[in-house]
């Protein structure tokens, strides 16, 4: 049988623009929930915290607890021009790969400030243009950051966040994000207690979100495009729950795309996982079937993205076009700040 070739074009729908969430639901868990279940074909409409009615004892949810960092910082040349800096990834205590707006004044061997506590200077440039940047400070990285730094919002969110600390979830633990695992943004501490509470497990995997996830697909045959890179981890405690349950044929629900990446790039033939780190640039799309992940839940993504093409390894590619359709016909909100979709 010959492989499908699948373009961008099969995965584009008509969004209106006014269905782009501008900020976050409050509270988190008020959120609307479209739950699809594939093998009736059937959708229902409900709120986020109903959730709890669709998960059942044995159980595992895996979350993925990364914390976007205030990764925006506006930097001063030597010439007293201003550059918009944005953190991508750490290599070592000093030295981040970072993007530079505009990037012609990221000359290696420039030295630039940002207040007066941090600095860096260029040190090399990558194929893609990011700069690689050695900061000088003094005492603690993280400390500097919070005063420099502001959260990176994503392109189409143009109101400013009030709450910083809404662009991160209630697990959130480990430093190293450009960007939220949106998925998870609807949870509160009390909806997890209640899931707990009835039986429902819960895994924690790491996966540092990467500006590359808002990256447009610009090939139009999606095997020619080249997938960002970004770091996970998978604890020993993590793997031995996530085995347990695929071996007991327990479900392996997913929250976000974030922690299907991290997942299906380790996972074996038999759904089995290992505790490992790493980088990751896993492409998925139809007709990849799952090897860990059973269900997921996950926001609405942008049209001809990776994200929406991963979603589309649970449903069909035909199939998740017609629930993005039904979600905004019934006027679902979209992207980060949005609704979410559980697929069971």
């Amino acid at each position: 049988m010959q492989k499908v070739q699948y373009k961008k074009s099969d995965f584009y729908y008509d969004l209106p623009e006014e269905r782009i969430a501008q900020t976050p639901a409050y509270p988190r868990d008020s959120s609307r929930l479209l739950v699809y279940k594939k093998d009736e074909k059937r959708i229902e409409d409900r709120v986020f915290r109903d959730i709890a009615e669709y998960l059942q004892a044995g159980d595992l949810l895996v979350v993925n607890n990364t914390k976007v960092i205030p990764a925006r910082m506006y930097a001063l040349t030597p010439h007293g021009g201003v550059v918009e800096v944005l953190l991508l990834k750490r290599y070592d205590l000093h030295t981040w790969e970072v993007l530079m707006r505009p990037g012609k004044k990221g000359k290696i061997g420039v030295k630039m400030t940002i207040g007066d506590k941090l600095s860096f200077t260029v040190k090399d440039i990558t194929e893609t243009g990011e700069r690689i940047v050695e900061f000088a400070y003094e005492g603690a990285f993280e400390d500097v950051l919070n005063e420099v730094g502001t959260m990176p919002l994503p392109p189409y969110i143009r109101e400013k966040l009030k709450d910083q600390a809404r662009y991160n979830t209630v697990y959130s633990k480990v430093d190293g994000s450009a960007a939220a695992p949106t998925a998870g943004l609807h949870f509160t501490d009390e909806l997890l207690k209640t899931l707990k509470d009835k039986g429902v497990e819960i895994a924690e995997v790491l996966l540092h979100v990467g500006l590359g996830t808002f990256r447009p697909v610009s090939e139009e045959i999606i095997t020619d495009h080249k997938m960002h890179s970004e770091y996970y981890e998978i604890k020993e405690e993590a793997a031995e729950k996530i085995n347990r349950a695929k071996r007991e044929g327990r479900r392996v629900i997913a929250v976000g795309t974030t922690s299907v990446r991290t997942l299906e790039s380790v996972a074996d033939e038999n759904g089995l996982v290992r505790a490992c780190s790493g980088n990751t640039e896993i492409f998925l799309y139809p007709p990849y079937k799952m090897k860990c992940v059973d269900a997921l839940v996950t926001n609405f993504h942008l049209p001809e993205s990776t994200l929406i093409m991963l979603v589309a390894c649970l449903t069909g590619r035909e199939e998740i076009l017609d629930v993005y359709k039904y979600a905004v016909e019934k006027e679902y909100r979209f992207f980060s700040f949005g609704d979410a979709c559980l697929i069971l």
